[in-house]
């Protein structure tokens, strides 16, 4: 099952974030905020599909994450798990570590911010869109 969404991008993605990276309903970021890489953000992890928040928390189900914009495309792989409470109110993380809190989407991610292909980035610092699709098996 999948799930995708929109997010903006911004000039302040600088996706250098070594652990992480996150999209945001804020609307706009600062420079230290290395982690992001899409703002404006349609929706909270509340929002995702009840199927899909079920599967997610489940430390069996490989989660990849699909990133695309005009220039490129992306793809993270990582791992749900039973403690994942999906219930941050703005931000969606991906993380390396193992570490979950109501922000975290995935753990185990085989990628972080400064992992992500240059074109990418590029198109997300210039403000280009980013469609954000979540896949679980």
């Amino acid at each position: 099952m999948e799930y995708s969404f929109i997010v903006e991008g911004h000039p302040n993605i600088t996706s250098k974030h070594r652990t992480t990276f996150e999209v945001t309903m804020d609307e706009d970021i600062g420079l230290r905020a290395d982690c992001i890489i899409g703002v404006s953000s349609p929706c909270k992890l509340k929002d995702l599909p009840r199927e899909l928040l079920d599967a997610i928390r489940s430390e069996d189900t490989l989660i990849r994450i699909q990133l695309e914009t005009d220039n490129a495309v992306d793809m993270i792989k990582g791992y749900g798990h039973p403690s994942l409470t999906l219930d941050h109110p703005s931000d969606m993380v991906c993380r390396k570590s193992d570490f979950t809190c109501g922000r975290t989407l995935m753990i185990r991610a085989d990628k972080a911010a400064c992992d992500l292909k240059r074109e990418l980035v590029g198109d997300l610092r210039s403000g280009k869109t980013l469609k954000v699709t979540i896949i679980v098996e």
